[in-house]
């Protein structure tokens, strides 16, 4: 796609790029809620760069979808697509303040030695009771169901803990026939009933008071803090498009509550 991208609700066009039919899914669903486009910098709704080594070449491509509806600030995804290198798909989905929502995140991730998949409706507010339990109810039979088709990707640190809910569902996949034969099979009716869930929750909320707004705005900065100080796809950014493109991209797009 040339750069004269102009609206982040262009469709991403990523030759070769795995997880289309991932950000399809969601952006059919969000239609309903009337979308508007959500306001990014030309130079990250499009950007390609090559270089790398003679051992270790690169062509990556990263453009960024984004929205805003009536209850959700901004809705972002973030699409890599570097060959054998790599190849992402980033969605988060930020609430308004003014309702009582946690994030929506899904990470799917290929790289070089396999697919890192990850999918969970994430808490502002973890130990809050009002703010969890009635999302963690109904979000729990979906992971239970997922969990037994899918290989555990292993611990989490424990400073990350307090950002992901009881039902984070996280795999290793194999490159290969099996990788996307469990892709087919699990990961996408995962991620699927992960989706309509947070959707429905969405269209359920009522605003809340504005007491409450201020805790649900103090606990969602903490989270953007977080992710933004912890974003694991910073090294492979800076390599593909340099440190302070990364920097600007990671704090001014992707995490921008800060």
């Amino acid at each position: 796609m040339s750069d004269s991208r102009q609206s982040s609700l262009d469709p991403i066009q990523l030759e070769g790029w795995r997880w289309a039919p991932f950000l399809d899914q969601a952006i059919a669903q969000l239609l309903p809620m009337q979308p508007t486009a959500y306001p990014i910098e030309q130079t990250y709704l499009h950007k390609h760069n090559t270089g790398g080594s003679k051992t270790r070449p690169f062509s990556a491509t990263t453009e960024t979808w984004g929205c805003s509806t009536e209850k959700l600030r901004q809705v972002r995804a973030a699409c890599v697509e570097a060959g054998s290198a790599a190849s992402v798909l980033n969605l988060v989905m930020n609430p308004r303040t003014s309702y009582d929502l946690p994030f929506f995140g899904a990470d799917l991730v290929t790289l070089p030695n396999g697919h890192l998949i990850a999918l969970d409706l994430q808490p502002a507010l973890k130990s809050d009771a009002t703010h969890t339990e009635h999302v963690w109810s109904r979000l729990t039979p979906l992971f239970e169901r997922w969990r037994r088709e899918l290989p555990d990707g292993g611990p989490i640190p424990e400073e990350a803990q307090p950002f992901f809910s009881p039902c984070f569902l996280w795999t290793r996949l194999p490159l290969g026939d099996e990788g996307d034969a469990l892709i087919e099979k699990a990961v996408m009716p995962a991620y699927l009933d992960y989706l309509h869930l947070y959707l429905d929750l969405v269209k359920e909320a009522t605003s809340v008071s504005s007491d409450r707004e201020q805790n649900l705005l103090s606990g969602q900065r903490k989270y953007t803090a977080y992710r933004s100080e912890k974003d694991p796809a910073r090294g492979m950014l800076g390599r593909f498009h340099g440190p302070e493109w990364t920097e600007n991209f990671i704090h001014g797009v992707l995490f921008d509550l800060e």
